[in-house]
């Protein structure tokens, strides 16, 4: 049965719910929908608006108030639900939660960004390391992954508008694009470049002044799968006209 996961950073799901999110998810009906930047716990929101909708739902806030977080909605419910990668310092920013259906494993991701300054670029690189060690070792258990989320980090010249401007970028930077790189030859899939190879096609926008009519944007969000879904992979998009946020929602289908 071919399922389709949903993955969008929604920059404040209180914000996204005043711009109508709820609506949108009514309409679309994802089976699977991976939250990131939520920026608020479950008891800041009305959750029984999931349930009306027939969706189990999972959270996953920071520790600090208004800031980062996941969450995971899912029409099926799930056989098992873990909270974190088991590291102190990430788990505290609420950054991977990850929900098992038969023999697959969907993960909600936010990846730091490093755009503050270079301490929490450091952050974010010690970061990579650490989740590739967890993903290697979380796929000896279960082999069939699908990472869903905000990588922040454009990984080619097609990813990003102007990529010449952008080189010194945190979401650009070599050692970035180095990383995903390395990432992708252990084993995984960029699942939308199964299906796409053209440019221009972006996920993430600034608020600037007409920056998203003007197409000026970055593809950070991905689903990254494992190799062995290769052949139960059949689509994938960018939502490119949904705009509850700076960033849009990507999806992939897959035959669970």
């Amino acid at each position: 049965m071919q399922r389709t996961i949903y993955s969008y950073n929604v920059n404040g799901i209180r914000s996204a719910l005043n711009k109508g999110l709820g609506d949108w998810i009514a309409s679309e009906q994802p089976d699977i929908l991976c939250l990131q930047e939520i920026k608020a716990s479950p008891e800041q929101i009305d959750t029984t608006l999931f349930d009306r909708l027939g969706y189990y739902h999972y959270w996953y806030p920071a520790q600090k108030k208004g800031y980062s977080g996941v969450a995971l909605l899912s029409r099926e419910r799930p056989d098992h639900v873990a909270y974190g990668m088991g590291m102190a310092q990430y788990d505290e920013e609420g950054r991977a939660l990850r929900a098992d259906f038969g023999d697959i494993s969907v993960v909600s991701l936010y990846i730091p960004s490093g755009t503050s300054g270079a301490l929490r670029q450091a952050f974010k690189m010690v970061y990579l390391e650490h989740f590739l060690e967890w993903t290697e070792a979380l796929r000896q258990k279960r082999p069939n992954l699908i990472l869903s989320g905000d990588y922040n980090i454009a990984h080619r010249e097609i990813d990003i508008n102007h990529p010449e401007r952008h080189h010194k970028m945190s979401g650009f930077l070599p050692e970035e694009r180095a990383w995903v790189d390395k990432f992708l030859a252990h084993g995984y899939l960029d699942t939308y470049r199964m299906f796409h190879q053209e440019a221009g096609c972006y996920s993430w926008w600034s608020y600037l002044a007409q920056s998203r009519a003007k197409n000026l944007g970055w593809r950070i969000d991905y689903h990254m799968a494992t190799e062995p879904l290769k052949s139960r992979i059949s689509k994938a998009e960018i939502l490119a006209d949904v705009v509850h946020s700076d960033h849009c929602p990507v999806t992939v289908s897959v035959d669970f």
